[in-house]
């Protein structure tokens, strides 16, 4: 079916029905519903070159990939892209994705956005004074950040977690079942995620009189081999952390398992929390001891995400700019009262 015939089946104009299925806001509710009943109902596809020259968009969210030899991929972002996708679905958008090297996202987000194959822009892995938001700023063109840029004026379309206040409870809870060692195992020092996440744990134990040793923080990539590495090398230190935080679920695999091999017992030798992103594959509460984590789903950003640009770029907002949500703290065995010191 094409639309000249789902237009004559609904006794509406062409201009009507295009107009109705692109979301412009003088399209009346019922009409638009009486549409998109007629296309679910008649399998109708709109052909999306006419569609772009009727509109004059896309239909098309942008990202630039970061790739290069050596370059590894993430499985965080993975969960985050399937919510976008999800939503995206929903509203027949794309995506246009530009691989380039890690060294290149500016100019890769520049030809990206001037290209005409895209209606809008995503951007994540956030840094502290991030090179890319003055870029953006730059463009006539809707974009989101998933995160912020430390350091830079909060003047931009974004959403992020509370990764501050997270770790801060998540040292809070800690510190209330006696704990005094602490170290963390935390992502790349030069993301904002990590960045504020160590400043959380340390304005806590601050409360407390207390600091964060530096031979007691591990910045890395989020895998389970590096919080094997740095579990066995807190593990190592003359006095032992008995309260870990960990960046993630990932990292908390290899850490749990580094304590298992030194035939210490999580959640009474080692007290340990994880920021779970509700990852399908490491579900916290399946592991061997269920693991205490501060809460929030990359999934529903994603989702959230693709609403405000899908949803600018057919003007079917408002839109709020800026999104700080809160992480929830999840009580479970991997938490106990510090051990008794010797």
């Amino acid at each position: 079916m094409n639309l000249k015939q789902l237009s004559e089946l609904l006794g509406l104009s062409q201009t009507t029905v295009s107009r109705a299925l692109n979301g412009y806001p003088e399209v009346n509710e019922a009409t638009r519903e009486r549409v998109l009943q007629a296309v679910k109902e008649t399998g109708y596809r709109p052909n999306k070159a006419a569609q772009r020259l009727a509109t004059g968009k896309a239909g098309s969210i942008g990202l630039v990939m970061p790739t290069a030899p050596g370059h590894q991929s993430d499985v965080h972002f993975g969960e985050f892209l399937a919510g976008l996708g999800e939503e995206a679905v929903r509203h027949d958008f794309h995506f246009v994705i530009m691989p380039a090297d890690p060294d290149d996202e500016v100019a890769a987000l520049r030809r990206l956005a001037i290209s005409g194959n895209v209606d809008a822009l995503f951007v994540a892995y956030m840094r502290g004074h991030d090179p890319r938001l003055p870029m953006l700023k730059s463009l006539s063109m809707p974009y989101v950040v998933h995160g912020r840029s430390f350091g830079s004026e909060p003047d931009y379309p974004f959403l992020d977690i509370d990764n501050e206040g997270a770790f801060y409870d998540a040292t809070r809870l800690l510190l209330q079942l006696g704990h005094t060692r602490f170290a963390l195992m935390n992502g790349p020092m030069h993301l904002d995620f990590a960045i504020r996440r160590k400043n959380g744990v340390i304005a806590a134990l601050a409360e407390r009189g207390l600091a964060l040793d530096e031979d007691c923080i591990s910045h890395a990539l989020m895998t389970d081999e590096q919080g094997l590495l740095a579990m066995e090398h807190f593990l190592q230190l003359p006095e032992r952390p008995t309260a870990i935080l960990c960046a993630s679920t990932v990292l908390a695999l290899g850490a749990i398992r580094a304590v298992n091999q030194a035939g210490l017992r999580l959640g009474e030798d080692i007290s340990l929390i994880a920021h779970d992103d509700v990852l399908p594959l490491l579900k916290p509460e399946n592991f061997s001891v269920p693991l205490t984590t501060t809460r929030s789903s990359l999934r529903a950003a994603g989702v959230r995400i693709a609403q405000r640009l899908i949803g600018t770029v057919k003007q079917a907002g408002p839109f709020p700019e800026q999104e700080l949500w809160k992480t929830e703290l999840i009580v479970r065995a991997s938490t106990g009262p510090a051990p008794q010191q010797l």
